[in-house]
């Protein structure tokens, strides 16, 4: 016979659940000013983390030059 009651784990679950909705409501409506002014510096900081991943790594593959055009593409209108 199967209760339809939940279990000890997944009622504490959702009691903690509950518990940080709240608190996490309550600190964001309390803390948004100062959440918001620290906002542009938070973008600033973003800034060096942004140009190291957005670039993929260039320089580490030790190219020796720019890749030319390959074999395949001869719509090239200066291609002999």
């Amino acid at each position: 016979m199967a209760s339809n009651q939940p279990s000890g784990r997944m009622l504490k679950f959702l009691t903690l659940a509950a518990f940080g909705a709240g608190l996490t409501y309550l600190l964001i409506g309390e803390h948004r000013v100062h959440l918001l002014g620290w906002l542009p510096f938070l973008l600033l900081l973003l800034c060096p983390l942004l140009h190291m991943t957005m670039h993929g790594g260039h320089g580490r593959g030790h190219r020796q030059g720019p890749p030319g055009p390959s074999a395949a593409d001869s719509s090239h209108p200066h291609q002999s």
